[in-house]
């Protein structure tokens, strides 16, 4: 019963989605809305690797960056067709999380937080350094438009149907993932890897495979993002652009499959707000007063509703542990 709900509203939605276009014309909340589908792709991903496997990443901005320079150079400067060039861009953040996946994730807490925060500073940088290849902090201009067959596509709207089409499949997926026995595992390993460990469950492999996933679906959103904007430079991959991934996945809540959407959603919106209100109320205030609000949101929501807004029902009736344990023997049978 509860599987045909989900079905159902994730059809209602994305019906909704489909006529939200021809109701709204504006170009404005056309780009919004593709850059929310942009970002509810990558927090996905990170809200499988946050919430179900227990594991956090402030490297994920690297990857969508990874993401998409591979589709800018592999189309700008090798000449490769661009939806061919857009299905490349996942595979260098997947090969790339893989190689690091293994020894960085056998590091715990902190550890891990900055192993990834700097493997994404070491990305940010090369993206800046290497200027033949990536132009620099100047930017990679000559990105052609995405094509689809015969179809060429040059407007927010053609990009709203593309990205949230994949944000929808990705959505759906993530949703079958959760909900297999892979998925259980997961949940095992983020109550206690112990416990999920003494169940017979490999947990560094599974770890890895999330974090490959999260990668490459981060990926896949920078190579859409590439061909959105036609232009890429480092400023938007940066430490930055990986505390809003990370925000959106608890503040919508991690260990739940709608919740890094409605985060993506939330942060986003903050993020407009931000900058209308900011210079209104602090005329000479910089964007470092983003990042301090952005911290304010995290603290709050830590305190007052740590497993996000989307994710209270379920957690308020057994601890992690407990959870764990359960899931772990779920596991096991």
């Amino acid at each position: 019963m509860k599987k045909n709900k989900n079905v159902i509203l994730i059809v209602l939605i994305a019906a909704l989605f489909a006529v939200f276009p021809l109701m709204v014309t504006s170009g404005y909340y056309l780009g919004i809305l593709v850059i929310v589908g942009l970002y509810s792709i990558v927090a996905i991903g990170l809200g499988l690797l946050l919430g179900y496997a227990g594991q956090v990443s402030f490297g994920q901005a690297a990857f969508y960056g990874l993401g998409a320079y591979t589709a800018a150079i592999l189309s700008g400067t090798y000449g490769w067709p661009p939806l061919l060039a857009l299905a490349a861009a996942p595979f260098l953040p997947a090969v790339v999380a893989a190689v690091i996946g293994q020894p960085i994730l056998k590091l715990k807490e902190h550890f891990l937080v900055l192993a990834t925060l700097g493997f994404g500073i070491l990305v940010y940088i090369l993206m800046k350094e290497f200027v033949d290849l990536t132009g620099g902090p100047s930017g990679y201009t000559g990105i052609p438009y995405l094509s689809i067959g015969g179809l060429v596509l040059t407007t927010d709207k053609q990009f709203f149907y593309l990205v949230w089409f994949l944000a929808f499949l990705t959505l759906v997926g993530a949703w079958n993932l959760v909900n297999s026995r892979m998925g259980r595992a997961l949940r095992a390993i983020h109550g206690s890897e112990q416990a999920a460990e003494a169940a017979g469950i490999d947990t560094a492999r599974l770890k890895l495979y999330v974090f490959i996933l999260s990668a490459f679906l981060a990926g896949l959103a920078g190579g859409l993002y590439a061909f959105y904007i036609t232009f890429v430079s480092p400023s938007p991959f940066g430490f930055h652009a990986s505390i809003q991934f990370v925000l959106m996945a608890v503040v919508g809540g991690a260990a739940t499959v709608w919740g890094p959407v409605v985060g993506a959603f939330v942060i986003v919106g903050l993020i407009e707000f931000l900058r209308w209100a900011v210079p209104v109320v602090l005329p000479k205030a910089g964007g470092e007063f983003e990042i301090i609000f952005f911290g304010i949101i995290l603290v709050l929501v830590l305190l007052f509703r740590p497993e996000g807004i989307m994710s209270h029902k379920r957690r308020k009736q057994r601890s992690q542990p407990e959870a764990g344990k359960e899931a772990a023997g779920t596991c096991s049978t």
